[in-house]
């Protein structure tokens, strides 16, 4: 990160370098003003030069202000630059010192039930009377077999062929019994999810620790015993899945050849139900899925309940949850999906927005530089409603201690987790800051030092910020409404 600091600092001096030649022409063009002015006017001139000789002390702590209010911003951006280097690095680096996130985007599919059945098809072809003088003038049947091909091996239970004579014809007949699979809709669906975030020490990307638990039931619709099939896919994208469980009826299966997912088969009583359960724990990030199949199914009681600890989005054009139970600013969450009777081939997607740590970096880097200036505005407009007195010096030394505080945060992510280390860095930015300029002005302090902690809240920043201003104003305007100056005046008669 260091090295990445030190570029990054680099790239911002040869900015602040290219805009010397502008500042410079600027300044002359400032100077040539002054000069046609002391020639126009003398006196006035020679007065606004003793007022500034006056005042020069002053001015020049104003202007140490000012440049410590630019260092603060030079500083925050190059630390901004490096946390993103460091996070695209970690992104992109072949090899790794921790953990990375066992799993992606998971999408958990919905099982599928058929029926197995039996079915035997018949064939039978007549040979006219030349072609069986000639078969017989060659003596024998077997040089015709080739040529009526034979059947595709897959799902055949039994092949049979034969000749029979009748008369002078020939005719040749075909029997092949196919497993068939006729699809079976599933009964009921209850399915619990919870999603556990974790948000790893250094700044690598957060993911959640899933746990799946469903149970199904379906039934043989004949009346008499038949076999069905009970096929349940694997997740997509779900990394390791660990205490992997199938249970039908109470009898739990260990996992076999698991190419195209967990699969039971078995003899169905007549119009029996079947219970079967399915749980496994598994590692996903971003994202969030169940989809209920390709083809257009019909749903008879359907529940699904999603447990999450982040707000939450979900896809367009899917399942829009029938409830949602969430938390206060976020927190805790639970969304449920309660069908009954509905036929649907849409699917359920649950998008994560505060999986993007790289995204939500970058926007409490941005938000730092506003903090600091902020901090300088607040802590005039503080010494002027309480008639509290500001001094240049102490503003710049709690303006560097505020950006110094700032760029502690973005140094320890990649140590601690982002939101431990944001906020030890606005303590130790606010605690330097009423250190340089006293305790009367800890509270703008911390009003300007929290305005980045709003962003590591989701998608609630927008409400909080609105708070701050709100609270900051009531702050800004109680001391005159105490002292009843905002109150009309009277007209005396």
């Amino acid at each position: 990160m260091v090295q990445s600091a030190v570029q990054s600092l680099r790239n911002a001096l040869e900015g602040v370098l290219g805009l010397a030649l502008p500042a410079g022409i600027m300044l002359a063009a400032l100077l040539l003003a002054l000069l046609l002015i002391g020639l126009l006017d003398r006196a006035r001139f020679q007065a606004g030069l003793g007022w500034a000789a006056s005042h020069l002390a002053t001015l020049g702590r104003w202007a140490l202000a000012a440049l410590a209010l630019g260092a603060g911003l030079l500083a925050l951006d190059v630390a901004r630059r490096a946390v993103d280097v460091r996070l695209g690095t970690q992104q992109n680096a072949r090899y790794a010192n921790a953990a990375d996130p066992d799993g992606g985007q998971t999408v958990q599919s919905a099982p599928r039930v058929t029926l197995l059945q039996d079915t035997t098809y018949t064939r039978s072809l007549s040979l006219p009377p030349e072609v069986f003088a000639r078969i017989n003038v060659q003596g024998g049947l077997e040089p015709l077999l080739p040529y009526f091909g034979s059947p595709d091996s897959a799902g055949v239970r039994d092949f049979r062929e034969n000749f029979v004579r009748r008369g002078n014809t020939l005719v040749y007949t075909r029997e092949v019994t196919l497993q068939t699979e006729q699809p079976v809709n599933v009964d009921t669906t209850a399915i619990t999810t919870d999603l556990k975030f974790v948000d790893p020490a250094g700044g690598r990307g957060s993911y959640y620790n899933a746990v799946f638990n469903a149970d199904y039931t379906f039934t043989n619709p004949l009346k008499t015993a038949a076999t069905l099939r009970f096929d349940f896919p694997l997740p997509v994208g779900s990394g390791t899945l660990s205490n992997f469980r199938l249970t039908v009826d109470g009898q739990e299966f260990r996992a076999g050849d698991l190419t195209e997912g967990s699969q039971w088969q078995g003899e169905v009583a007549a119009e029996k139900t079947v219970k079967v359960n399915v749980t496994y724990r598994n590692q996903g990030a971003r994202s969030w899925s169940y989809a209920l199949g390709g083809r257009r199914e019909a749903i008879k009681a359907f529940d699904l309940s999603v447990n999450a600890d982040r707000p939450a989005k979900f896809g367009r054009y899917t399942l829009f949850p029938t409830s949602q139970v969430r938390g206060v600013l976020g927190g805790q969450q639970t969304l449920k999906w309660q069908l009954q009777d509905v036929i649907t081939a849409q699917d359920v997607q649950v998008i994560f927005t505060g999986g993007n740590l790289r995204e939500t970096l970058g926007k409490v880097g941005h938000a730092a530089p506003v903090a600091v200036l902020l901090a300088a505005l607040l802590a005039l407009a503080w010494a002027a409603t309480r008639r509290l007195r500001l001094l240049p010096l102490p503003l710049a030394a709690a303006l560097i201690g505020l950006s110094v505080g700032l760029v502690l945060g973005s140094v320890l992510t990649a140590y601690l987790p982002v939101w431990l280390a944001e906020i030890l860095g606005v303590v130790a930015g606010v605690a330097l800051g009423t250190l340089a300029l006293g305790r009367p002005f800890a509270l703008p302090l911390t009003l300007a030092g929290v305005l980045p902690l709003a962003f590591l809240s989701g998608g609630n920043a927008g409400l909080l910020l609105t708070l701050l201003a709100a609270l900051t104003l009531v702050l800004l305007l109680r001391p005159g409404l105490e002292r009843g100056g905002w109150r009309p005046r009277r007209l005396a008669p």
